[in-house]
């Protein structure tokens, strides 16, 4: 970047139009991925207070799938390096499917250890989803192949897990461990209702993810249930 720089400004005074182009728009650029590793930075601040305090291993914990009709809840445990380089991470919900994709595979590449949980329609139905949930992190949390010394969680504490953890409410806004972790569960979950879609094919899975949008109620009413709807979540529809 430093070498770029010095090349861009050897045609500072340069009036070519061409050049000048070229010259804005490497500014612009410059500008933004700045503006990016400011945000990341603002974004690690949980993570810094937890490794000024000697924790080395912190996970970033997220679910998603806690709202659908159908299909299971996931939940995520990442654990990323010191001085992480992953930019534009975020809210899973605030990312284009494209770079949702994108960024789980980085994700996977360069953190230190990432683990899923997964709880079908049927124990949702069984045990109630915020109690699925815990479960799904749970098991998101001991599939980890490195013990985390301290745990970032989405808005809950997860009972049974004795490590220590802050729960942050908007917490995949507020941390990058909890953003990545909030892009694994939600990419894994997409997945999931994909294939089901092969298996089921008329309600939309694909399209939706097992939400109740207008057109999977109707498509609810049309065909009735599948096996993966959740029975304690549509008594309201049928």
């Amino acid at each position: 970047m430093e070498n770029l720089m010095l090349a861009i400004q050897e045609y500072q005074d340069d009036t070519r139009e061409g050049v000048k182009k070229l010259r804005l728009q490497f500014e612009k650029n410059v500008s933004a991925y700045e503006k990016e590793l400011q945000r990341i930075e603002a974004l690690s601040v949980y993570e810094k207070k937890y490794r000024e305090k000697g924790y080395q291993f912190i996970g970033g914990i997220d679910e998603a799938g806690r709202g659908p009709l159908a299909g299971p809840v996931v939940a995520a445990a990442v654990i990323l390096p010191v001085d992480c380089d992953i930019l534009y991470l975020d809210d899973s919900k605030k990312l284009s499917e494209k770079k949702r994709n994108q960024l789980f595979a980085e994700i996977n590449e360069k953190a230190v250890a990432v683990s899923v949980g997964i709880v079908d329609h049927d124990e949702i139905d069984r045990i109630n989803i915020l109690q699925a949930t815990y479960v799904a992190m749970q098991e998101a949390v001991k599939g980890l192949p490195i013990k985390p010394d301290c745990l970032l969680v989405d808005a809950v504490t997860i009972p049974k897990i004795n490590i220590i953890q802050e729960p942050i409410i908007k917490g995949d806004a507020k941390s990058i461990s909890i953003a990545a972790a909030s892009i694994i569960a939600k990419v894994t979950r997409d997945e999931i209702m994909l294939q089901y879609d092969q298996e089921y094919p008329g309600y939309g899975f694909a399209e939706h993810k097992g939400y109740g949008t207008q057109k999977h109620i109707h498509e609810i009413l049309n065909y009735g249930l599948c096996k993966i709807h959740r029975r304690t979540f549509v008594k309201g529809i049928i």
